[in-house]
C-alpha cells in the first residue's frame, strides 16, 4: 500500500512530503520530480508568486545513489517567499472567504484564526502533492503505464489522437484549427 503525508504552510519555510510504500530498487532522480514541478508552475492563471518560487525538490530519505531503498521517501520543497513573510506581523484573518477552506478548517480544528486553514489548504501546498505524484508516476512507468491528459474536443472541433505522445506534435495543428 502506498500512502503519503504532507506538512508545511504556504508561507512557512518549506513543504514536506513523506511517501511510504515505494519498493526498493526503483531508479529515481530529483530531476524526475523537478520536471513535474516545473510543469505545475506553467499552468494557466498562475499567481505572481510563481515569479518568486522556483520549485526544486530535495530528497532527504528513502533514496541512495539514485535508487529507492524501500524506506519512506522524504521530499522537501523550500518556500522562497518565506523570507518576505517571516518577520511580518499579520493581522488575524476572521472573515471566511467564499470558496475556500477557511471556515471548514476552523470548525474542524476548533480555532478562530482562519489563516491556519488557508495556509494548509492553499495552491502552494499542491507542490508537495505534485512531487509525490511524480514519484508514483515514475513507479508506474516500470509497468509500462503512461499517465497523461489532453483535450479531445472543444465544441465541434475534434482532434484524432491515438496516443498521448502525439499531443506535443499537434500543438501547431490545434492553434491553426482554433485561431484561423
Amino acid at each position: 500500500m502506498i500512502r503519503f503525508l504532507t506538512a508545511g504552510e504556504s508561507h512557512g519555510p518549506m513543504l514536506v512530503a513523506i511517501l511510504e510504500g515505494i519498493p526498493s530498487g526503483l531508479s529515481l532522480k530529483s530531476e524526475d520530480i523537478n520536471l513535474e514541478l516545473r510543469r505545475r508552475q506553467k499552468g494557466f492563471g498562475r499567481s505572481k508568486r510563481m515569479e518568486i518560487e522556483f520549485d526544486e525538490v530535495r530528497i532527504v530519505s528513502g533514496i541512495l545513489q539514485g535508487i529507492t531503498t524501500g524506506a519512506p521517501i522524504t521530499l522537501i520543497i523550500e518556500n522562497k517567499d518565506f523570507q518576505n513573510w517571516k518577520d511580518k506581523i499579520i493581522a488575524p484573518m476572521t472573515i471566511p472567504r467564499p470558496g475556500h477552506a477557511d471556515l471548514t478548517g476552523a470548525i474542524k480544528y476548533n480555532y478562530r484564526e482562519l489563516r491556519f486553514a488557508s495556509e494548509r489548504a492553499s495552491a502552494r501546498e499542491t507542490a508537495a502533492r505534485v512531487a509525490i505524484g511524480a514519484v508514483c508516476k515514475r513507479l508506474l512507468t516500470e509497468f509500462g503505464i503512461k499517465i497523461g491528459g489532453y483535450v479531445v474536443q472543444i465544441g465541434s472541433i475534434r482532434i484524432p489522437l491515438k496516443e498521448y505522445g502525439e499531443v506535443s506534435t499537434v500543438l501547431y495543428y490545434i492553434a491553426c484549427v482554433l485561431f484561423v
